[in-house]
């Protein structure tokens, strides 16, 4: 009678067994494939490679970046982040032909016209350069240097570096500021022919700061030379 009990009791714990087997896969679910159970999706749905490759009911949607990045350089955009950025901003909005890049070169272009006709005292040149304040201290230099029959050999070797310092708007006047670094050779010679300052020898680096300005409302396009300074 002892071994009968024990084997009824085995035959209610298998069938108890296979009771709670059944109720667990029943609510795990099973794949329609290979009849496991399912696990959790590790799909992320911002990222369309995934959703591609899936073949659930998934609209990939298009890949912008990371919002975080896209914010900032929103930000970047409508907010400059330096004062030369926020007159270059204003001088845009006044002039809207103004182009940074072309500026430069027009820039450099100018200053090697300018110290070459200094340097020749081509009067009718820098007048069409030079505001009025500018082009009276220029004439006053070549005046000097003629009444002591001096001539200056300028020989612009090249220009290093050219770059905006700074650039505000003054009512309708646009002023920009730039350095131009250049390598020059100067002598100055008597009417013997003899160097009386500077060396022929010698390539000298030149720091000068420029500031151009414009009329935004003229009909004028150009820029015109109206403050100069050296740090030499």
């Amino acid at each position: 009678m002892g071994d009968g009990f024990q084997f009824i009791d085995i035959i209610l714990f298998a069938m108890i067994a296979a009771f709670l087997i059944l109720r667990l896969r029943s609510v795990l679910g099973r794949h329609k494939d290979s009849g496991e159970p399912q696990q959790r999706s590790q799909h992320d749905p911002f990222k369309p490679d995934q959703a591609q490759d899936n073949g659930d009911n998934v609209i990939a949607l298009p890949d912008h970046g990371p919002i975080e990045e896209q914010e900032e350089e929103t930000e970047e955009e409508k907010k400059p982040e330096t004062p030369l950025d926020i007159g270059l901003a204003q001088i845009k909005a006044a002039a809207a032909d103004f182009d940074r890049t072309e500026f430069l070169v027009g820039a450099r272009t100018a200053f090697e016209m300018i110290i070459q006709a200094f340097a020749e005292g081509d009067t009718d040149l820098l007048s069409s350069l030079l505001s009025d304040e500018v082009y009276n201290n220029f004439l006053t230099a070549i005046r000097a240097r003629e009444a002591e029959n001096q001539t200056l050999e300028n020989t612009l070797v090249r220009i290093v570096n050219g770059e905006m310092l700074e650039a505000y708007m003054e009512d309708s006047r646009a002023n920009v500021t730039v350095k131009l670094v250049s390598e020059q050779v100067n002598v100055t010679r008597d009417a013997e022919g003899e160097v009386v300052d500077g060396d022929a020898d010698h390539i000298s680096e030149v720091t000068d700061i420029w500031t151009f300005a414009r009329d935004t409302k003229s009909r004028d396009p150009n820029w015109l030379l109206v403050a100069t300074r050296s740090l030499d």
